[in-house]
Parts: C-alpha cells; structure tokens; sequence
C-alpha cells in the first residue's frame, strides 16, 4: 500500500508487478465503426457476389476500396478501415498459406516467366471460359496477356510471337511449367525431352528454355503473382465483349495500362523501365516461325476435307488432296499453291462446317438440293444471330424444339413474333406453335401471306 501511495498508482498494478515484471498485453478496445457502416451493406453485397464468381476472379479489399471511391464518393473512408473488415469477413473461409520465398534480382533482358491461367468474359452475351497466355519480364516488370478458347500448342506459339511484338524483342531465357505443348517427357533432375514443334520454334528465336521441377509453381513467381495481379485488376468484375479479339484488344489495353504503375521497392515505373530493357534483348526475327498444324486430307463426296476430327467445306472436286493448316483461330486449306478456303476453327467433334459459296458450281447443277441443304439451314442461322443476337436466337430455338418443331420457318417465327403482334393489323395468332409443325414450304407461304398483310396494314 505504501508503494502504491509513493508511486500514485493503483494496489492492483503493484500487485501485478510483483508477479511479473513485464506488464501484460493490453486489451484492444472494440470501437464501433461508425464511418463504415454506411459502406457496410455495399461491401457485404460484393463478397456474397463473389461467391458465384470463378475463384480467381474475386475481389480483395483493395480492389473494393477501388470500387467505393467511384461508386461510394460521398463515403470517406480510409483503406485500412476496409481491409480490417474485409478480413474479419473472410475469416469464415479459413486461412492462407503462403510460402516464404527468397528475393531475386535479374539483369536487363535476360529472363522472363510464362504461364497459361483460366479466366471467364461474357463474349456476346454468354459467359465462357477462356485460357490465358500471360508472359512477364522479371527485369522490368511488364507483362503480356492474351486469350484464347483453347491452349492449343498453336496458340501458344502465336501468343509467343505476339508478346514478342509487344516487348519488342526476344528474352534470352524463358521459364515454363512442364506444359505438354512444350514438354514430351520429364527426366531426371531438369532435364526434358521436349516437343519437336517447340524445338523448331525456340531454335528460330534464338531463346533457352527452363523448365520448373514438377508442382513447384514458386519457382516462377514472378508469373504467378502477375497472372493474381492482372486478374484482380482487369478481369474483375468479369469483362464484357463481342468475341476473343475483341476481348483481346481490351487486354492489350490494360497491358499498356499497367506500364504506368510503380512496384513496390522501385523507383521508376513498368513502361520505363520497359524502355531500358527493350536495348537489351535479341532483335526480333525477320519473320515468324511456321505455326500452322499441316496434314494433307482428300475432300470427300460431301465436298469436305476432314481436318482433325471436323469437316471443311472446300470448292474443289472430291477425290482432290488438299493441305490443311490448322492455326489457332482458322483453318486454311490449301491446293496448287494457292489458299482455296478459310474457316473459322471449331473445336467441337465431329462437326461439319459448311460455306454456302464452295456449293454454289454444283447447286447450279442440283438446283433440287438447295431447298433441304445443310448448308443453307447454318446460312440462316448466322444470319438471324448477328440480326437478332445469341441469346434471343437460343430462346427462340429451345421454344421451337420444346414444341416438337423443327423448321427453320419457326425460328424465325419466333424471332419476329413479337414485332408481329404489335403490328396494326387485324389479330393473326403468330404464338399458335401447332403451325409450325407444318412442312418448311406450307411455312414459308404462311410467311409470305402475313408479310403481305402487314404491308397492306402499314
């Protein structure tokens, strides 16, 4: 007692430093957040999207402070106040283990790191997943991005040339994962046995390649934190765009977006020191590797030539050899050295993929054949989609069909049934889907009655 009226404090603390010296750890005071409740039902409102959201594609807590400058100006809040909470909310989810890595430092020009990693975008209105090449310098910061449908071994070799493009010269060493676009086979230790398209390939561009030891992805870091970055930043919330070349000249975009930024620990940014590396890399060569998948097919009697596992249409008498190079978005064929058809890749099985043009000799011949032709059927379609779009085309398709109907009449039927039902004219039942099951040419009259109609009512 007389410690504590010399020293002016209370017996209890004397009494606790009798038995310990070191005083005990203060308790944290839980104080309201009075500031964030107003952002509180925003934020909640995100993290409960996000769990629909692909995995990889959900936002941090810098990410939604991002969002609340924008959308939330008149609540001012500071991001350590979100991060706190955003934490306190992912709690529930449990833990994350990182690994402890050790810092590298790298010379201009010398090295970069490539990954492939999956990403969704809403391409014409429906949600697809896309595989992404990504390929970062390790001196200078900068990356490159580009999709695809598939990571097919020719798109990985024309993402290659594109980002070569972007950088603006060839790095002398590239490091992979054990990807079997590149790698045949893992032997001992780090060595491979690698692909002969890819050893053609690295051989015209003069660069070494280095391949990561099996589930190992910290060992090409630099790549992995790029992809987690550029993900986070640019494909969040999931981007919207008419098709992958779109999408990639959104990409493109947010790549020269990104040179603007300044790493941590640095103290110039991404697109100065892209300009400092670019001096230092190999030349690029004067012209590009052979990506193409080259096999020689016969066109059949359907006048198609089989490449893979699809047919192509092509306007060459059957029993004529043709070259087929298959890229990553097209397929070309080719006879007497020049290009004689050019189709879009599908990548479905089995499938026949028809251009009316390559027919049109023999239906000059066959005028009978036009009315029930595959070909003209998938002409009409693609017309419809790009009048009306994807989705509302679908819609129509799946009614039709549920309706045990399967003309193309009915479709398009559909399609402008609700255009004819706001027309002024006298009521005619567009909906009564029992017409459609009539045959196409009862339809098409049907068609041709009711488009007369309205034009004498207009």
């Amino acid at each position: 007692m007389g410690v504590a009226k010399k020293l002016s404090v209370h017996r209890r603390m004397v009494r606790e430093a009798i038995e310990s010296a070191p005083p005990r750890p203060r308790k944290k005071p839980e104080r309201p957040r009075w500031k964030l409740k107003a952002a509180v039902q925003f934020v909640d409102a995100i993290l409960e999207a996000d769990r629909k959201a692909p995995r990889k594609q959900r936002h941090t807590a810098h990410r939604i402070w991002t969002r609340m400058q924008h959308e939330l100006p008149e609540c001012k809040i500071a991001e350590r106040t979100v991060r706190e909470y955003v934490h306190d909310r992912k709690i529930a989810l449990g833990l994350m283990v990182r690994e402890t890595c050790v810092p590298q430092s790298y010379a201009w020009g010398v090295e970069a790191q490539m990954d492939w990693y999956e990403a969704y975008a809403d391409l014409a209105g429906e949600r697809v997943k896309l595989q992404v090449f990504a390929m970062r310098s390790m001196a200078s910061g900068a990356a490159f991005h580009c999709a695809y449908l598939h990571a097919t071994q020719q798109a990985f070799l024309e993402a290659h040339e594109l980002a070569f493009t972007y950088f603006g010269g060839v790095f002398r060493k590239l490091r992979y994962d054990n990807l079997t676009s590149a790698v045949k086979k893992i032997l001992r230790g780090h060595r491979r046995e690698e692909t002969a398209r890819f050893v053609a390939f690295r051989s015209h561009w003069r660069f070494e390649a280095e391949f990561c030891t099996p589930a190992e992805p910290h060992e090409k870091g630099g790549i992995e934190g790029e992809a987690g970055y550029f993900r986070r930043n640019h494909w969040v919330p999931v981007p919207e765009a008419a098709d992958v070349a779109d999408l990639n000249r959104q990409l493109l975009i947010a790549c020269q977006h990104d040179e603007h930024r300044l790493i941590a620990g640095r103290d110039q940014t991404v697109g100065a020191a892209m300009v400092i590396e670019r001096e230092h890399l190999l030349p690029l060569a004067t012209e590009g590797a052979d990506l193409a998948q080259t096999s020689f097919p016969t066109v059949n009697g359907l006048g198609c030539a089989k490449v893979l596992t699809n047919a192509y249409s092509v306007p060459l008498p059957a029993g004529a050899q043709v070259q087929a190079k298959a890229y990553a978005s097209i397929i070309e064929l080719w006879h007497a050295g020049r290009c004689v058809a050019r189709h879009e890749r599908c990548y479905r099985r089995q499938q026949q993929i028809l251009d009316l043009e390559h027919y049109l000799d023999v239906l000059y011949r066959k005028p009978g054949a036009l009315a029930g032709s595959k070909l003209l059927e998938q002409k009409r379609l693609l017309k419809l989609s790009h009048k009306h779009g994807h989705q509302k085309l679908q819609a129509a398709v799946e009614t039709a069909l549920s309706s045990s109907c399967y003309d193309a009449a009915a479709v398009h039927h559909l399609l402008n049934a609700e255009d004819l039902r706001h027309a002024e004219c006298e009521a005619i039942d567009v909906g009564a889907l029992e017409r459609y099951a009539r045959p196409l040419p009862v339809m098409l009259e049907y068609d041709q009655l009711l488009s007369a109609r309205l034009c004498g009512c207009r």
